[in-house]
């Protein structure tokens, strides 16, 4: 089964080959490209991607560890699928971890950390760029750079693991359907307000913002997930 635009082409080139299909994939299944539920052959998907199977079946095999894909045996793998109480879960841990981590940041803003801040302005703006121009894949690389970037200047690596391992696992079910409204662009311009909410200093408002932020994940993009 073919998935969309498919290609190798937005991952750095010092990454291992496995680590490009790994990110493609990754990216694949974010954005909805590929479909909860549905079994994909390692060599339909190699052909598409013009590489043999066995980087595609060890990039898969990277997947199942982290509960995206499952194994079918003799078949392929097929895309899992969360139920909205997972959902639910996903985002409560999200909130749990982000909102105090970020605020911490926001009150902590002087000196290096908020050069270090100012510097991801123009990524902000990459991302309003890419859900202008609804490019998925671009847009959900961009957004998870931004915010493991920006909770990275907590000093906790662990952190950073952890969310980002729950947003890949969470997906942004519906990114699709979001995207062909304004919705994207409007809940994209929040990423500059954090940058504006840490540079003030402002904890509170920033906690504020990053509830409402994670909020969208759940109530936007998740409802046209599983059920």
């Amino acid at each position: 089964m073919a998935i969309g635009e498919l290609t190798l082409k937005s991952v750095p080139s010092r990454t291992t080959l496995r680590g490009q299909v790994a990110e493609a994939l990754r990216s694949a299944l974010i954005t909805g490209e590929m479909k909860p539920g549905m079994v994909y052959p390692a060599p339909v998907i190699a052909a598409q991607l013009g590489v043999s199977a066995t980087p595609v079946r060890e990039a898969m095999l990277d997947l199942v560890r982290e509960g995206m894909v499952e194994v079918v045996r003799n078949t392929g793998f097929r895309v899992t699928e969360l139920t909205n109480a997972e959902l639910d879960n996903l985002a409560e841990l999200r909130l749990l971890i982000e909102v105090p981590i970020m605020g911490a940041v926001a009150e902590a803003c002087e000196g290096q950390m908020a050069l270090d801040v100012a510097e991801l302005r123009p990524l902000a703006r990459q991302l309003v760029e890419a859900a202008e121009e609804v490019d998925l894949g671009t847009y959900v690389q961009l957004d998870t750079e931004f915010h493991t970037r920006f909770l990275a200047l907590h000093g906790n690596s662990k952190i950073v693991d952890e969310v980002r391992r729950l947003r890949s696992y969470s997906r942004l079910y519906g990114l699709e359907s979001l995207a062909a409204t304004s919705n994207l662009v409007t809940t994209t311009a929040e990423h500059e307000q954090m940058i504006d909410l840490a540079l003030a200093r402002d904890r509170a408002g920033m906690e504020t913002l990053v509830r409402t932020h994670i909020g969208h994940v759940r109530r936007e993009w998740a409802m046209h997930g599983s059920s």
